[in-house]
C-alpha cells in the first residue's frame, strides 16, 4: 500500500474533518498547504446538476476574474490582413489563416486560447476534432468569434476564464496561484462561483450547484457550503 509523503501527510491531516466549510477558509487551507517547489494553481470543481447531453442543460461561459489567474495566456488567432495586424498589435502569440490551420493539424498547439474573426470560420471549423476536445474551439458566445480581436486578445491576456461542464456535469478551473494573498483568491472565486451560478441553463431542474470544492495542484480537497458560496 502506497504511503504518502510527510508533506500530503501533514496536510490531510489539516483537511481533516472539514467539509463544506466557507469560501474564505477553503482558501485558507488550500493556500496554507500548498507547500510544492513550484508555485501551486489554485483549482475549483463544481459539480452541477445538469446533463450536458441535452443542449438545454449545456453549461458555459467566461468570466473575468478579478485578480487574473496568475498564469501567462498563449494566445492564437485566425485572421487577415487588418485584423491579422490588430491581434499582433494586441500581443497575440500566434497569428495566421491557411498557414496556421497546417500547424495546428501537425498536431502542434502551442496556445492555451483560440480566437478567430468570423470569416475565418470555414478554415477553422475543419479544426474541430483537433481543438473541441480541448475546449480550444473558437464560439461566439464566449467571445472568441469577433471582429474586435484586440479586445478578444487582451481579454485572454488580462485573465479571462472559460468554462464549459464536462459529460458528468463537473465544470473546473484554475483560478489563481498559492503565491496570490487570501482576498485576491477569495475574490477569483466568488466571482468564479457566481459566473456559473449566471449561466444556469434553462432546462436545469431541481439542485443546480450540488458540490463545490477547493484544492491546489499537489495538494487534498475541500468542499465549500454551497450555500454560503451563493448567499442562500
Amino acid at each position: 500500500m502506497a504511503k504518502y509523503g510527510k508533506r500530503t501527510t501533514a496536510a490531510r491531516e489539516q483537511f481533516a474533518g472539514k467539509r463544506n466549510v466557507t469560501v474564505d477558509e477553503a482558501v485558507a487551507l488550500v493556500k496554507n498547504n500548498a507547500k510544492a517547489k513550484f508555485d501551486e494553481t489554485v483549482e475549483i470543481s463544481m459539480n452541477l446538476g445538469v446533463d450536458p447531453r441535452h443542449a438545454d442543460q449545456m453549461v458555459r461561459g467566461v468570466v473575468a476574474l478579478p485578480n487574473g489567474t496568475g498564469k501567462t495566456m498563449r494566445v492564437a488567432v485566425f485572421a487577415r490582413d487588418a485584423k491579422a495586424e490588430e491581434a499582433k498589435a494586441a500581443g497575440a502569440d500566434i497569428v495566421g489563416a491557411e498557414d496556421l490551420m497546417e500547424i495546428v493539424q501537425s498536431g502542434k498547439i502551442e496556445f492555451d486560447r483560440c480566437i478567430a474573426t468570423p470569416d475565418m470560420m470555414p478554415i477553422v471549423g475543419r479544426l474541430g476534432k483537433v481543438l473541441g476536445p480541448r475546449n480550444l474551439m473558437p464560439n461566439p458566445k464566449v467571445g472568441t468569434v469577433t471582429m474586435d480581436v484586440k479586445a478578444a486578445v487582451e481579454a485572454a491576456k488580462g485573465g479571462e476564464v472559460q468554462f464549459k461542464v464536462e459529460k458528468a456535469g463537473v465544470v473546473h478551473a484554475g483560478i489563481g496561484k498559492a503565491s496570490f494573498s487570501e482576498d485576491k483568491l477569495v475574490e477569483n472565486v466568488r466571482a468564479f462561483i457566481d459566473a456559473v451560478a449566471k449561466a444556469k441553463p434553462a432546462g436545469a431542474k431541481g439542485s443546480y450547484m450540488q458540490k463545490i470544492a477547493l484544492s491546489s495542484t499537489m495538494g487534498p480537497g475541500v468542499t465549500i457550503s454551497v450555500d454560503s458560496a451563493t448567499g442562500n
